[in-house]
């Protein structure tokens, strides 16, 4: 077992140890539980769902970076494929608060990039503030989506996000999670590829400013994230974030990247390019580049 999850492992039911750890000891444990995996708990400690999740937020929590706060916020994304996801918030000292991630933008977006197609609960520990209430509103999931807290009955989307502004607002059709291909033809090197390739799987509908990113760690691990634009603009992820969380979900220290590439439409309204590099300094990374890509002509 990674040394993040001791203390909060140690906390935990005597059922649920005994039936966690040979899940959480497994070297291949990134942070999803499979669907067999879930009901292995289950049966294990008699939890519905919904307990069973809460119950295991502690662990989720444990997975936050949070050097400014110090406030350590978990959450789990339930997919309707029945894997569950883990997220947590993410804080990069000497870089803008606003490059902080939060739990449940880390919870849905390390399960669109898992390729899950769909959410049907967010679980979290703590209320979700009104930027993350914004951010899934975007999901194809829409306002129906379940919210389980500690303490307090399930409630949707909607009844956290009354009256919500959306896609739907800006005639958007397309919805986070809904797989899409912007068709960026591959070059470059590997790490190049890579993050053409997120670029291409990216969610930005509204300004068309299409971007990936890679990150490649001293372990010699590539890692991907995509843009996730937002109807609302303001919660919109940067790919590197993105990229980010799966590395901090594979227990790699982010202070730990060599080299990154970012990838982003060349006819672009709009570049990642500044933010990019700024949090990448902050971690400790100036070996970055940016490739421009273009959709190939018809």
């Amino acid at each position: 077992m990674h040394a993040r999850f001791t203390s909060a492992f140690s906390a935990l039911p005597a059922a649920l140890q005994s039936a966690l750890q040979p899940l959480l000891d497994a070297a291949d444990f990134h942070g999803v539980l499979r669907p067999q995996e879930v009901t292995q708990l289950q049966q294990a400690t008699g939890l519905d769902d919904d307990a069973l999740a809460l119950a295991l937020l502690p662990i989720a929590a444990c997975c936050a970076v949070a050097p400014v706060s110090h406030f350590n916020v978990g959450a789990i994304a339930r997919g309707i494929s029945g894997h569950w996801y883990f997220g947590a918030n993410m804080e990069f000292l000497h870089a803008p608060l606003q490059q902080t991630v939060h739990a449940e933008q880390s919870a849905v977006t390390h399960a669109w990039l898992r390729g899950e197609a769909q959410l049907a609960t967010i679980t979290v520990n703590y209320t979700p503030c009104g930027h993350c209430r914004q951010f899934m509103n975007e999901l194809n999931s829409g306002t129906a989506i379940r919210i389980s807290l500690p303490g307090r009955a399930v409630s949707t989307l909607a009844d956290y996000l009354p009256d919500a502004f959306g896609p739907a607002d800006l005639n958007i059709s397309e919805r986070l999670l809904t797989p899409v291909d912007h068709g960026f033809l591959p070059q470059g090197d590997v790490l190049q590829q890579a993050a053409i390739d997120a670029a291409s799987h990216s969610h930005a509908p509204y300004s068309q400013s299409y971007s990936g990113v890679a990150v490649q760690s001293r372990s010699g691990q590539i890692y991907t994230g995509r843009y996730a634009e937002n109807a609302a603009f303001n919660p919109s992820l940067p790919p590197l974030q993105a990229a980010l969380i799966l590395m901090n979900m594979h227990n790699e220290a982010l202070e730990e990247i060599q080299q990154a590439v970012l990838a982003e439409s060349a006819d672009a309204t709009l570049s990642q390019f500044d933010a990019t590099r700024t949090t990448l300094a902050a971690l400790g990374c100036s070996n970055f580049s940016v490739t421009l890509v273009s959709k190939p002509t018809v």
